[in-house]
């Protein structure tokens, strides 16, 4: 019995604007003595909306359009830009904070009332207009701070899958499994990261007759469920697979001292989410998951950065019989640099391409003096925010939909890393990758 092809149905990319809760991430809650710097150097809905990276993020505007503005980005905002583009939309605040007291089952959040102790205070602008409370009075998995991080993470997910099953028109019952792929730790005292946030996911978004589970793999978890996606396709066991994920508030702010140091405002005050359906290829236009071909960074291979490439780009290509010359697009971490440079990280995807490149040197498929244009050839500048998990690739995914559909592009592949270290339970990295062909 041969089995059936699997192919993506449909991305979508949201963002939520949330100044007031820029405090409670990690790094902003550990320099508590200069939130008031950080208060000052936070931006409206209004600046946010038209931050040419977010309008690429949101779909209103091309990667490559980045490469006519002049840097920095934020002090050229894009004219009349608004709230929605073509794979997504960035709500306020309020809006937010709405969409988390509808998806609040435990009543955690208590508007209009003074936060007690073990509360969070919810903030707008300097007026507290709510509180958030624990779980559990002494359960450190159920604590204010963590519960606000899981439900941020669920509502950005949320947002993503009904806008997504919106724009696409399918039927939400269609979708029977939901693969969480956020980097969050669901769970209490006794299983931290018990999780299925995809459950909750398919709850919030209406879809009825799903199932769900989550993959976590840092960084590196939407590929990873996005093979999972075309696996369950492909075999038959599932229809159709919604692979979502929401936002990390851990990570508001996250380079906050980088940007008050050069004058830049803190960009780092928004949440993302992203949905992707994966479905059989039953209709033309949509790319097909080389299922045959997916990039997998084994055990033996190390800690060595070419050994991941090796793993992740050059066994896939080698198994369809490409170059590296072969892929017209690859997608990496598309983290913004204009977060990640202040802050001392350099250009991610321009570094990241500059390896691959170096990779397709050493293997004589391009001269050392194409190397510095592979990136212009073959990359994407970055445009994501640092939101780890969802700035790996992800955010190419709408774009690369709607140049296959016009005929555009005829292969892509999405490759991502994962810092399984930071865990203190490996010092390996992980990687995996994904190719999309025509």
């Amino acid at each position: 019995m041969s089995l059936r092809r699997a192919a993506v149905l449909g991305a979508e990319m949201t963002l939520q604007h949330v100044p007031d809760l820029v405090r409670y991430g990690s790094k902003p809650a550990r320099e508590i003595a200069r939130l008031p710097e950080i208060n000052d150097a936070l931006r409206g809905f209004d600046e946010a909306v038209g931050y040419p990276p977010n309008q690429v993020f949101l779909g209103a505007s091309t990667p490559e359009a980045l490469n006519e503005i002049d840097r920095p980005w934020w002090k050229h905002p894009v004219a009349g830009a608004g709230p929605e583009g073509g794979s997504g939309e960035i709500l306020t605040q309020q809006a937010f904070y709405d969409l988390m007291i509808e998806l609040d089952q435990f009543e955690l959040i208590r508007m209009k009332e003074e936060p007690r102790a073990g509360e969070l205070a919810l903030y707008q602008g300097e007026d507290v207009i709510g509180s958030f409370a624990p779980g559990h009075e002494s359960d450190e998995a159920l604590s204010a701070a963590v519960l606000l991080e899981n439900l941020a993470c669920l509502a950005g997910a949320v947002h993503a899958t009904r806008s997504l099953v919106a724009r696409s028109g399918i039927d939400p019952s269609t979708i029977d499994h939901v693969i969480g792929s956020g980097e969050e730790a669901i769970g209490d005292r006794y299983q931290r990261g018990g999780g299925n946030l995809g459950k909750a996911v398919a709850e919030g978004a209406g879809l009825t007759q799903a199932s769900g589970a989550d993959v976590k793999a840092f960084c590196a978890g939407p590929i990873h469920a996005m093979i999972t996606a075309g696996a369950l396709v492909e075999s038959g066991v599932c229809d159709v697979v919604a692979v979502v994920a929401g936002g990390s508030l851990a990570k508001l702010g996250m380079k906050f001292l980088g940007a008050l140091e050069k004058g830049f405002p803190i960009l780092e005050d928004v949440l993302a989410g992203m949905a992707v359906l994966v479905g059989p290829a039953d209709e033309p236009g949509r790319p097909i998951l080389r299922m045959d071909a997916v990039g997998r960074h084994r055990v033996a291979s190390g800690t060595s950065q070419q050994a991941l490439l090796e793993d992740i780009v050059a066994g896939p290509l080698a198994k369809m019989g490409r170059s590296i010359k072969g892929i017209d697009v690859y997608a990496t971490e598309l983290h913004n640099p204009e977060i990640t440079e202040p802050a001392g990280g350099g250009d991610v995807p321009d570094r990241n391409y500059r390896m691959l490149a170096g990779l397709a040197a050493l293997r004589g498929e391009i001269s050392k003096d194409e190397v510095a244009s592979f990136a212009a050839k073959r990359g994407l500048p970055g445009f994501s925010p640092t939101q780890g998990h969802i700035a790996s690739a992800m955010p190419w995914l709408p774009h690369a939909l709607a140049r296959f559909e016009r005929g555009e592009l005829r292969t892509t592949m999405l490759m991502a890393k994962g810092s399984l270290f930071l865990g203190r339970m490996t010092r390996l990295w992980d990687g995996a990758s994904i190719t999309l062909e025509a």
